[in-house]
């Protein structure tokens, strides 16, 4: 029997209808990057307010593509960590409604572990155990995943996430938003080693992530001090590809050589990698390489289970088969998320 899991972590209102084996029987995704491009990024306010409106014609289009009835549903499952506390509020809120409406159980989803469960899914057959490499938005953060629901955290971000870095340097170029594809397009017409940019910490013995330095390396070659103000109106195409190309390698080598030095530590066979960062084709070709060279197994999400859905809710499916339901006083966790 299938199970409804709903998305809203931050500005994409998702919900997918689940079978007990993992199929995919219906999921609809509403994006709003419409809504944020004017302002160059999400607003928590208009997201959360975006969800409201979205939330139950995109619950009803899963129902009625996956076939079925509330009847046959078996379980309840939300993302309540973590995110923007206005978006997680409106889907917590509606999967307890629905909980108590269609009296059904409620189970509770990670954001970030769900995100790699999503290779399991693409994979077919276990990819665990496995260190797990969730690079976003919002996260850039390592785990020795023992199983889908048992990671052990072993670093993250200190300040900005890889996804929230590539952002802001298409910000800082006048790229549009979202600028992190935009970014990652232009470096493909770009020289790799034009700038050397700094790669931190990844020389430390342990796993922790910063990218604010690197962010601010870029933006010194955009407007050098001085300059009170960040314009690229002064760049042609090359430049501004060249900064791109440089910057994006400098984030790759460091997800790549942290990554690689975790499954040496850790003895672990398989990579998986998750999150919309994931998409991001210099990474994977530098992953692939590196698996290649260093003889493990990668697995990294197909780019439409990358970015943030509701199918790789399907790892509420695990949390059934322990038992492990929530109550109705499920509250969520919102903000950048540590050790967890």
């Amino acid at each position: 029997m299938p199970i409804l899991t709903l998305e809203s972590t931050c500005d994409e209102t998702a919900a997918a209808v689940i079978a007990d084996d993992g199929a995919v029987l219906g999921q609809c995704i509403a994006t709003q990057e419409s809504l944020h491009e004017r302002f160059g990024g999400v607003v928590p306010e208009v997201a959360a307010r975006a969800h409201l409106e979205r939330l139950l014609p995109v619950i009803d289009t899963a129902i009625t593509q996956a076939g079925v009835t509330a009847d046959d549903l078996t379980a309840i499952a939300v993302a309540d960590r973590p995110g923007l506390a206005g978006s997680l509020l409106v889907g917590v809120v509606a999967a307890k409604t629905l909980a108590v409406a269609w009296q059904k159980p409620l189970v509770s989803i990670n954001h970030l572990h769900a995100h790699l469960y999503a290779c399991q899914m693409a994979s077919g057959q276990s990819v665990y155990p496995a260190i797990g490499l969730v690079v976003s938005g919002g996260h850039t953060s390592l785990y020795h995943c023992t199983s889908p629901l048992d990671l052990e955290y072993l670093g993250g971000t200190i300040d900005d996430a890889a996804g929230e870095a590539f952002d802001k340097v298409g910000a800082m170029l006048g790229l549009g938003f979202p600028g992190g594809p935009a970014v990652s397009r232009l470096a493909g017409e770009g020289n790799p080693k034009a700038h050397a940019y700094p790669r931190s910490m990844i020389g430390e013995s342990g796993y922790r992530f910063s990218f604010s330095g690197l962010k601010t390396a870029v933006r010194y070659t955009i407007s050098p001090p001085p300059a009170k103000e960040v314009s690229a109106d002064h760049l042609d195409r090359q430049a501004k590809a060249d900064i791109c190309a440089s910057f994006q390698a400098a984030v790759v080598d460091v997800l790549v050589r942290k990554s690689v030095r975790a499954i040496k530590q850790y003895r672990a066979g398989h990579l998986i990698v998750g999150g919309g960062v994931a998409a991001n084709p210099a990474l994977r070709d530098r992953l692939r390489e590196a698996s290649e060279k260093h003889a493990f197994r990668l697995v990294i999400a197909p780019p439409e289970l990358c970015t943030d859905n509701a199918a790789m809710g399907a790892i509420a499916l695990e949390k059934i088969k322990r038992g492990e339901f929530a109550g109705l006083d499920l509250d969520i966790t919102a903000g950048l998320q540590r050790g967890f």
